[in-house]
């Protein structure tokens, strides 16, 4: 039996995250002429954010699909050649073959995903993202150790006072504070980008697994611009 849909595509996009980061970290290191050592932690925080925001998301342009069709089946050309002909042999033939009908986009629910996953779900993603990132990284934050050793930081203490996450220490107060000072700039780097992920997803793409995996290759150069951001 093979993976589900929504199986398939968080893992996609969890591959996709993981190397989005590991390349910021990447052209941070370039930038300040510093030799490249992967820092584990930042991927594990992406990757983990990835793992969780996926499903919902999937669920999210599944409803999106559900509620408002791409298309709408409509007379062929064909058929209504034939009708106007009045060729019962042709229309018989096109419907054996299955040209009776056709699917044509329908504009006003592509403007109305449009509109709702650039909204609402633009905002909720942005904030789930920031308050998931400053939250994880406060978690974190009595790490010692250095890139060379973020590996082994990541897979010690887990279940005890010394694991790698510890949310007691997180000023769940700054979160929601960095969370709100962040917002409309993130939202507005977003404008550059997903307007056009979403408009080609609904008017090209006709799935919804293939349209995840098209936002799971635009997400990948977006979560190297998010990426360069957690790390400042």
């Amino acid at each position: 039996m093979g993976l589900s849909p929504i199986t398939t595509a968080t893992i996609q996009s969890a591959i996709l995250s993981a190397t989005s980061n590991i390349v910021a970290q990447a052209i941070t290191a370039y930038r300040g002429d510093k030799s490249f050592t992967v820092d584990w932690v930042p991927v594990f925080q992406f990757l983990l954010f990835t793992i969780v925001s996926t499903p919902p998301n999937f669920m999210w342009q599944d409803s999106l699909e559900a509620a408002y069709p791409a298309t709408t089946s409509v007379p062929s050309s064909e058929a209504i050649s034939s009708a106007s002909r009045s060729n019962e042999k042709e229309l018989d033939r096109e419907a054996r073959e299955g040209k009776l009908v056709e699917a044509k986009l329908n504009v006003p629910n592509t403007i109305i995903k449009f509109i709702l996953d650039q909204s609402i779900g633009a905002a909720v993603n942005t904030l789930l993202f920031s308050l998931f990132t400053h939250s994880i990284q406060q978690a974190m934050s009595h790490r010692t150790t250095g890139p060379d050793e973020s590996a082994a930081f990541l897979v010690s203490g887990w279940g005890s006072s010394d694991g790698p996450l510890d949310y007691s220490q997180v000023n769940w107060r700054l979160v929601l504070e960095e969370a709100k000072s962040e917002f409309y700039p993130i939202m507005k780097a977003g404008w550059a980008l997903w307007p056009w992920v979403s408009l080609f997803n609904f008017v090209v793409v006709k799935s919804v697994e293939v349209r995840s995996l098209v936002g799971a290759l635009a997400g990948m150069v977006w979560g190297v611009y998010m990426s360069l951001i957690s790390a400042r």
